[in-house]
């Protein structure tokens, strides 16, 4: 049952019938209590009557028994047919067990055995209810029954006359109810028209102040995947752009060296724009694998795949991969581990993205140190994270840089040129993705890139 209209229809439907049938069975059975107990009365006023007129003998037994039927009180429910106009039946035994009187409605045989109270017999299939009197003066004994076919017919037309309007009203309490779960969801069928109705580039988010209470957290939650829809929009934009400067630049460096180098036929000339078109791919091509790692952190979201990972043995594979990149900067990378044995830096994490963090950490240090220079690589861990901290010798990131340090393509007041402004960017939302935190600091001669990772 996917509608939820349908659903809500035969929720109600269903309790409404439930709460109607309940009632039903509540009234059958306080009514068949209530009738019982009346109609009870009833008998014993009767009997009392009829043994209350023959005690002192001024009237006859027979003449009794008919002032007490004709003077006992009216059953409660009486239907104009006359169904219900059945007397009491009435009968007056000697305590030696012979008829003295009887009402013409009453049997010959006797209505039950007992001495005094209430019994329940059945004569000749038929059930009675039967109120015993002992007049011990004059040595009879009277009954006066009454037919529980009858009081039983009585409870099944008072239920009757509940269920059979219940039962006509129902069409109509369906159709009400159908009409009113249709106007109570009808805000979401005009959100719904609204959204159909809008463009690719309409992300702007619904007003809440008109819909229902109930329908605002659907909203809420709508506006937000619009904002956060906007801004990958936006970013993606940035990004295209960006990434198409950017491109652009190193590209026309490279023709114009190539030309220089065509038309010349001094050798120093033609080395020293050869070299220039070597630096010009190595940027270009580390900003391709710098946008091809931007666009594998944006796919990872809700695709991660946690696994155990040493840092440390992590640390030292990347090193290793940037051999050429630190011979050509002239760069030595010590990696230093801080109590390995006691402590292993392992972690449940994602590789790959671990991988692209420290990566892009450790190039960024590379790329900002001077000739010569060495970047330190420390490894360790605490109860509660592994933290990679690397150290160089370049000069590091203003304080007043450090808040959009890792914004895309941004490279800061102090940039030498030669980055593309993605790397810290790279580091940052892969530690988003980690849960784990980027820090700066400055230590003597040391500028400090901190990452800390959640164990």
């Amino acid at each position: 049952m996917n509608s939820i209209r349908i659903r809500l229809f035969v929720i109600l439907l269903a309790t409404t019938g439930a709460v109607w049938l309940l009632a039903a069975a509540w009234i059958y059975a306080s009514t068949q209590a209530e009738v019982e107990r009346v109609l009870d009365a009833r008998l014993m006023e009767a009997a009392r009557m009829v043994s209350s007129l023959i005690t002192d003998h001024r009237i006859e037994p027979s003449a009794a028994v008919d002032a007490a039927i004709a003077n006992a009180p009216p059953p409660p429910f009486k239907q104009a047919d006359g169904s219900y106009s059945r007397q009491l039946s009435c009968q007056i035994w000697s305590l030696q067990g012979s008829l003295v009187s009887r009402s013409e409605s009453a049997p010959e045989t006797s209505l039950a055995s007992h001495t005094d109270g209430f019994e329940e017999t059945e004569i000749d299939g038929e059930r009675w209810r039967v109120y015993a009197v002992v007049n011990p003066t004059l040595g009879v004994r009277v009954l006066v029954g009454d037919s529980l076919e009858i009081r039983d017919r009585l409870i099944d037309d008072v239920i009757q006359g509940l269920l059979v309007p219940g039962i006509v009203i129902l069409p109509v309490l369906a159709a009400l109810i159908w009409v009113s779960v249709g106007r109570g969801l009808a805000p979401l069928t005009r959100i719904a028209e609204g959204l159909a109705g809008r463009s690719a580039s309409e992300l702007h988010p619904i007003d809440d102040g008109t819909v229902p209470r109930e329908v605002r957290p659907v909203i809420r939650a709508l506006n937000s995947l619009f904002g956060r829809v906007a801004e990958a929009r936006d970013r993606e934009q940035s990004f295209t752009a960006y990434a198409a400067h950017e491109l652009k630049t190193p590209l026309a460096g490279l023709k114009t060296q190539a030309q220089i180098a065509l038309r010349t036929d001094d050798s120093t000339i033609q080395r020293e724009a050869l070299s220039r078109i070597s630096t010009s791919v190595d940027r270009t091509s580390r900003m391709v694998r710098q946008l091809i790692d931007l666009a594998a952190v944006d796919a990872s979201q809700g695709a991660a795949k946690d696994e155990p990972v040493d840092v440390a043995v992590l640390v030292g594979e990347i090193a290793s991969e940037l051999e050429t990149q630190l011979a050509a900067n002239e760069v030595h990378v010590a990696v230093e581990l801080e109590d390995r044995d006691n402590h292993p830096a392992v972690l449940e994490a994602d590789r790959i993205l671990l991988r692209l963090a420290i990566r892009n950490l450790l190039e960024n240090a590379i790329q900002h140190s001077p000739k010569g220079a060495e970047v330190r690589c420390r490894v360790s861990a605490r109860q509660s994270e592994v933290v990679v901290e690397i150290l160089d010798q370049g000069a590091g990131i203003p304080v007043a840089d450090e808040a959009r340090v890792t914004e895309r393509f941004f490279r800061g007041s102090k940039a030498s040129g030669h980055g593309s402004g993605l790397g810290l960017s790279i580091v940052q939302m892969a530690l988003d993705r980690l849960g784990g935190n980027l820090t700066f600091a400055r230590d003597g001669r040391w500028f400090v890139a901190r990452a800390s990772f959640p164990i």
